[in-house]
């Protein structure tokens, strides 16, 4: 770079600079002579939206962000509120349920449920929390438990995690387990309803239209769960001790994942191959916590988990529902997909149709076609699994008493 030009990029910069602070101090000027002259309608404002230092500064200046005390941004929130469509009243001779779930992606899950408890008597709303922060999670939706004179007409649905299988030995566990109008899942999360085994052989039929069985996902999913139950129960202990010092989340995920899957055999290969790393991870595990004698308080912890259902076969529906989802049944169902769509392409191209209407047949067939993972989401074909019904029940006996009440 000559003298010349690197004296004219510094030059030009300096005068980028200059003129981001020429129009940051004009900004200020326009704030605060704003601010004289509404005097009386900041400080309404500000009582209306409460302490600024609690809820976090949101006012939107020249650097783009967000300013509740500018009458701009006031207006523009206020246009984008009018634009929202009008709800329809509900039917008055129904009472509106609010039901109110940790996060988006379980709104459509939820919906599914109460779908099934539509009546004369009540409708039902599916949201998130009502917060102008937009939190959710667990925690969120815990802190909306009312200590006295709540709504029976509001309910709450989280995520298990461990909390049911931990009973009443935590705190939140308690709170989960025993709070009416706080409704959870039994298993870990709601992703491991949508990969209950059951269901699998309809998610292959829906993403590939070919309705073959060629692979058995309960036997699979059964000896699977089985093979890990040693090393689920060193995790769920790390959890019950409220620290992963012992067993981490991420060694547990590295341990019980699958890198691939023979389909052949209904996975046999792929089992022992799962069986190995289980036995390095114990052989680890055993020599790190020698000293401790953790293996007589697994198996302590492991009856208390037993006492509440837990079964080594059905393991899976216990551990957490990502790892699950995109570690074991992802890795599962594309390669029993791939399978099944190599076999429609092979009978159609060994069909008796040549030229353009094989080219069509082909095209039709792959327009057809759907990503594994998004039939995966839309599962809902886990309504027989006992946990479902174990929630369903719950969720029944709480509107029968309502209805006795009315």
């Amino acid at each position: 770079m000559t003298i010349f030009a690197e004296t004219f990029r510094n030059a030009r910069g300096m005068s980028r600079r200059t003129k981001q602070r020429e129009y940051a101090a004009r900004a200020c000027k326009r704030e605060r002579r704003q601010r004289g002259q509404n005097h009386d309608g900041v400080h309404q404002h500000e009582h209306h939206h409460g302490d600024a230092g609690h809820h976090g500064d949101c006012r939107q200046n020249f650097t783009g962000e967000k300013n509740c005390n500018n009458q701009g941004w006031n207006r523009f929130r206020e246009e984008q509120l009018e634009k929202l469509p009008h709800r329809m009243p509900h039917d008055p001779h129904k009472k509106l349920v609010e039901v109110f779930v940790e996060g988006y992606e379980d709104v459509a899950f939820w919906r599914g449920i109460f779908d099934d408890f539509e009546s004369d008597h009540h409708t039902f709303e599916i949201n998130v929390p009502p917060r102008e922060d937009l939190a959710k999670g667990k925690r969120v939706i815990l802190q909306m438990i009312p200590e006295e004179n709540h709504s029976p007409y509001r309910l709450l649905c989280v995520d298990s995690d461990f909390d049911y299988l931990f009973g009443n030995s935590t705190a939140q566990a308690h709170t989960v387990n025993s709070t009416p109008g706080l409704f959870h899942t039994y298993a870990y999360a709601t992703e491991n309803f949508v990969c209950y085994a059951p269901s699998l052989h309809n998610v292959c039929v829906k993403a590939t239209k070919n309705d073959t069985r060629i692979f058995d996902f309960e036997y699979f999913l059964t000896e699977y769960s089985r093979t890990i139950y040693p090393l689920f129960l060193w995790y769920a202990y790390s959890a019950f001790l409220k620290t992963e010092n012992v067993f981490t989340l991420l060694e547990f995920k590295n341990a019980v994942k699958l890198n691939y899957l023979e389909t052949d055999n209904n996975g046999h290969s792929t089992l022992e191959w799962l069986a190995r790393q289980v036995e390095k991870w114990l052989a680890i595990l055993h020599d790190r916590y020698a000293d401790l004698e953790l293996t007589k308080k697994i198996e302590m912890f492991e009856q208390m988990l037993v006492n509440r259902g837990l079964r080594p076969e059905d393991t899976y529906m216990y551990i957490q529902g990502h790892t699950l989802l995109d570690n074991v049944v992802m890795v599962i169902l594309n390669a029993v997909c791939e399978q099944l769509r190599t076999m429609s392409l092979i009978r159609i191209n060994t069909s008796t149709k040549t030229g353009i209407a094989l080219k069509n047949e082909m095209s039709n067939y792959n327009n057809a076609l759907r990503n594994v993972r998004d039939v995966l989401l839309d599962n809902e074909a886990y309504k027989d699994c006992p946990l479902y019904l174990r929630l369903r029940n719950d969720i029944e006996n709480y509107l029968l008493m309502l209805d006795s009440e009315i």
